[in-house]
């Protein structure tokens, strides 16, 4: 039935592979790099997902929208994907929590979706070759002039995505987790002093805010490009470095504040990008991975110790890169890449993996314990 809905589609891939498909969503043509996520739910999440800036998701779970949308489950303002590849998606969702179809909302949002394609041969295809750009049309079915297009689009590697999500305006944040969905009720047992985090926002998500607010603090986000002298008029007792999409190399900007910030030696959290940008401030380097880790089932540690985490990036830390005052506190146990590190003498930490689990499991929640544990102390000092 969803099926007849559609009209053509093309996805083409930069080397030139082509998928025939139906449309679904919005009309036009969009142009990302193409990417896949091996979660079996919470589509929404990632669609809003501000680190998925530029890119073109493909979801491996074979049925997309049948919960369809709200508005509790939204990362950020709106979809921050370029477009939405699945193999099957539904018209007629049915969950009690339900306000609007998928297929509805990236019409709404202006977001172009692709379904009815193999997207096993396409996922292997990029498990292979590694991730690149692709282009998806209901208008052009042309496909050399698709791969003309494609071809002539920048890579993600050298690109600045984070100024095209980042806040315009500074703003605080309040707004715990909600009741119905808190899995953790005590949150560290008395740890929920007020605490002021100023958040640099290279593209935060909503439920990281969250789970600092249940955690007690006050959070106060600034723009990615806010100078450091201006954060520190806050007196923050701590700093967060947030999630966000493109090269972390190619945020100098941001790289530049946060090497200027950790000199005053305050309590710094980062996760994701804010991994990577606490890395190259550290003296690090980053490289593009072959096609990234973006699912929720990444495990992650060290030590007899093992994480089941949500993951949603396309770069790392470089491990020989880094200076012998940073240690390595885990590992990605699928690939051994760099997945989360600790200063050894300075209240600095970091992981590129999200333990605000929106969506993914709640191993890693105690983290933000740990940040608001680590200012106290600070504080007390």
């Amino acid at each position: 039935m969803a099926m007849a809905k559609g009209k053509p589609a093309l996805l083409v891939l930069a080397d030139g592979t082509t998928f025939e498909g139906l449309s679904f969503g919005a009309k036009g043509t969009t142009v990302g790099e193409v990417v896949f996520n091996t979660g079996m739910t919470g589509y929404q999440e990632v669609l809003t997902d501000p680190s998925y800036c530029g890119q073109i998701v493909t979801f491996t779970y074979p049925e997309l929208g049948n919960t369809g949308v709200n508005l509790e489950d939204e990362e950020s303002e709106k979809p921050q994907v370029k477009g939405v590849i699945a193999r099957n998606i539904t018209y007629r969702p049915s969950n009690w929590r339900s306000t609007e179809s998928l297929p509805d909302y990236l019409i709404r949002h202006k977001i172009i979706g692709i379904y009815g394609i193999d997207t096993r041969a396409l996922t292997r295809k990029i498990r292979s070759v590694g991730a690149m750009n692709g282009i998806i049309s209901t208008e052009v079915l042309d496909k050399s002039e698709l791969l003309r297009q494609v071809q002539s689009a920048p890579s993600m590697a050298g690109l600045n995505l984070v100024k095209e999500v980042t806040t315009k305006e500074i703003y605080e944040w309040s707004t715990p987790t909600d009741s119905h969905w808190a899995f953790n009720t005590d949150n560290g047992d008395g740890l929920t002093d007020s605490l002021t985090v100023v958040a640099i926002d290279f593209g935060v998500k909503r439920n990281i805010l969250r789970r600092l607010a249940s955690y007690g603090c006050k959070i106060i986000v600034v723009p990615a490009n806010t100078p450091p002298e201006e954060i520190l008029k806050y007196n923050p007792d701590g700093i967060f470095l947030s999630n966000g999409p493109g090269d972390p190399s190619a945020v100098t900007e941001g790289v530049s504040t946060v090497k200027a910030l950790i000199e005053q030696g305050k309590p710094t959290f980062g996760i994701c990008m804010g991994h990577q940008i606490l890395g190259l401030s550290l003296g690090a380097e980053t490289f593009k991975l072959k096609f990234g880790h973006r699912g929720l089932n990444q495990p992650c540690g060290l030590q007899q110790k093992v994480e089941i985490t949500s993951q949603n990036h396309g770069f790392a830390v470089t491990e020989n890169s880094l200076d012998a005052e940073v240690e390595i506190t885990h590992l990605n146990l699928n690939d051994r890449t760099v997945a989360g590190l600790s200063h050894k003498t300075l209240p600095f930490f970091s992981v590129q993996y999200h333990p605000e689990a929106s969506p993914g499991p709640h191993d890693a929640d105690y983290l933000f314990e740990k940040f608001v544990t680590m200012m106290k102390e600070n504080k007390g000092k």
